[in-house]
C-alpha cells in the first residue's frame, strides 16, 4: 500500500508483516513464542517474589536484579501481544500512534535494562575488591537513587523518538517488515533526509549500551586483576564464582543485542529475515533465561523457590 508524497506526510496506522519470508509457518512459530513469554512471565514473576518476601537477599545484587527483571518482562510484554496477534490472527495492523509509542518503550527499557546489568556489575566490582565497605557504599539511599537515574536516562535520551517519528513524512509505503516497530525501520520508510536522525540513533546507542558496555569491562578488568592476587587457587575460583551468573547475563543481553545494531546499519548482505529473527531473540531470550541463570546458580533463590513449592504441596 503506497502512499502519495502529496496528501500523506504520515500514515494512520502501520503494517508490521511479521518475519519476511516466514510468513506461512507463523502459526507454528507462534507456538515457541508463546511459551517463552508464558515462561518469561512465571520465572520472572516466581524469582521477584521470592526476592520481596525473603530479607536474607534484599542485598544490593538482588535490587538491581529485581530492576532488571521488571525492566525485561516489560519490554517482552510490549511486543509479544502484538507478535501473537500477527502470528495468529494476521493482525498486522498497528495505529501510528501505538507505533511511536512501542518505539520508546522498547528502546528506553533497553537502555534501562543495560543501565541495571551495568549496576549490577559496579556491585561485583565493590564486593571484590572493596569487601569491608560494600554495605556502606551501596547503602538503600544509593541503590534507589542509581535506579532512578537510570530510568531518567533512558526516558531522556529516547523521549526524543516520537517526536522526530512524527515529524518525517513517509511517502514511500506504510508496511514495517518486522514484529514490532523499531526506530531505524521507520527511518528507513521516511522520504525526506534522515542523517541525523541516524546519527541520533547511533550516539543513543553508544551512550547507553555501548557506554555501558564498556564500563562493565573496565570493572571486570579490575575484578580479575583483584581476583588473581588472591593467595590461592581456591579463593580465586570461590571469588570468580560469585560473578558468574552475571557474567551469563552479560553474554545473554549483549550478543544479539550487538548483532542486531550491526546487522541494521552495516549488515545489509544478512537476509532480512535472520535479522528480524534476531531482534526477536534479544527481546524474548533474555526475560526467559536471567530466571533460569539466577535460579539455578544461586543457592538461596534455589532453596527459597524449592521451600514455597514444597510447603504449597503439603
Amino acid at each position: 500500500m503506497s502512499l502519495s508524497n502529496n496528501t500523506n506526510f504520515h500514515p494512520s496506522t502501520f503494517l508490521l508483516l511479521g518475519i519476511p519470508g516466514m510468513e506461512a509457518i507463523h502459526p507454528w512459530l507462534s507456538v515457541p513464542f508463546c511459551l517463552v513469554y508464558l515462561s518469561a512471565l512465571l520465572g520472572n514473576v516466581s524469582i521477584l517474589f521470592i526476592i520481596r518476601t525473603d530479607s536474607n537477599l534484599h542485598e544490593p545484587m538482588y535490587f538491581f536484579l529485581c530492576m532488571l527483571f521488571v525492566a525485561d518482562l516489560t519490554i517482552s510484554t510490549t511486543a509479544m501481544p502484538k507478535i501473537l496477534s500477527i502470528f495468529w490472527f494476521h493482525d498486522r495492523k498497528i495505529y501510528f500512534e501505538a507505533c511511536l509509542v512501542q518505539v520508546f518503550l522498547i528502546h528506553s527499557l533497553c537502555s534501562m535494562a543495560s543501565g541495571f546489568i551495568l549496576a549490577m556489575a559496579f556491585d561485583r566490582y565493590v564486593a571484590i575488591c572493596n569487601p569491608l565497605r560494600h554495605s556502606t557504599i551501596l547503602t538503600h539511599r544509593v541503590i534507589r537513587n542509581w535506579g532512578m537515574a537510570i530510568v531518567f536516562r533512558g526516558a531522556l535520551l529516547f523521549s526524543p523518538q516520537p517526536f522526530m517519528l512524527h515529524w518525517l513524512p513517509y511517502c514511500r509505503t506504510n508496511v514495517i517488515p518486522h514484529t514490532y516497530c523499531e526506530f531505524m525501520a521507520l527511518i528507513k520508510l521516511a522520504c525526506s533526509e534522515t542523517r541525523i536522525y541516524r546519527i541520533y540513533s547511533l550516539t543513543a546507542a553508544f551512550l547507553t549500551g555501548g557506554l555501558d558496555f564498556i564500563l562493565i569491562l573496565c570493572s571486570y578488568v579490575v575484578i580479575l586483576y583483584s581476583v588473581f592476587r588472591l593467595p590461592s587457587k581456591s579463593a580465586q575460583l570461590k571469588t570468580l564464582g560469585t560473578c558468574g551468573s552475571h557474567v551469563c547475563v552479560i553474554l545473554v543481553a549483549y550478543t544479539p543485542a550487538f548483532f542486531s545494531f550491526l546487522t541494521h546499519r552495516f549488515g545489509h548482505q544478512v537476509a532480512p529475515h535472520i535479522h528480524i529473527f534476531v531482534a526477536n531473540v534479544y527481546l524474548l531470550v533474555p526475560p526467559v533465561v536471567n530466571p533460569m541463570i539466577y535460579g539455578i546458580r544461586t543457592k538461596r533463590i534455589r532453596e527459597r523457590f524449592l521451600q514455597v513449592l514444597t510447603s504449597h504441596k503439603f
